[in-house]
């Protein structure tokens, strides 16, 4: 079976100069836990996870503990924190070769793009698990 039959085609991007406020007003209101981080020719930059975002924010943010000082952490971006040169597949890609990438790299999802490096789509852990069970 290829990725293109399991990923998730609607990815949501935000672009390398967005602050870290925007990424954790996406992950605060979305279900999922990965962002895709594109240039300004939409192609695959980078990618940035909740918990890259949580390490990077002070933990004092949104707390009656909360100082001008962890604010600011919400003003970096999303360039600061990402991580450069995320590994790929193309949709024809097998859930073989998705599974064996994410055991030798782990990681949680992959990023699936085109031969430009556009974004197609993205497939984590969790659709991988789902074909296998057949739902």
């Amino acid at each position: 079976m290829a990725l293109c039959d399991i990923m998730t085609a609607q990815i949501v991007s935000v672009e390398m100069d967005d602050k870290l406020e925007v990424v954790k007003e996406i992950f605060d209101t979305k279900s999922f836990h990965h962002l895709l981080v594109v240039d300004e020719h939409k192609r695959l930059s980078g990618i940035i996870s909740d918990r890259d975002l949580l390490r990077a924010l002070s933990p004092y943010v949104g707390s009656a503990a909360e100082t001008t000082r962890d604010l600011a952490t919400l003003n970096k971006r999303v360039h600061q924190i990402m991580t450069r040169h995320p590994i790929t597949l193309h949709p024809q890609s097998t859930i073989k070769d998705a599974v064996t990438l994410l055991l030798a790299h782990g990681i949680s999802c992959i990023p699936v793009v085109d031969d430009d490096l556009n974004p197609v789509g993205i497939v984590t852990w969790r659709d991988l698990l789902k074909s296998l069970a057949g739902s």
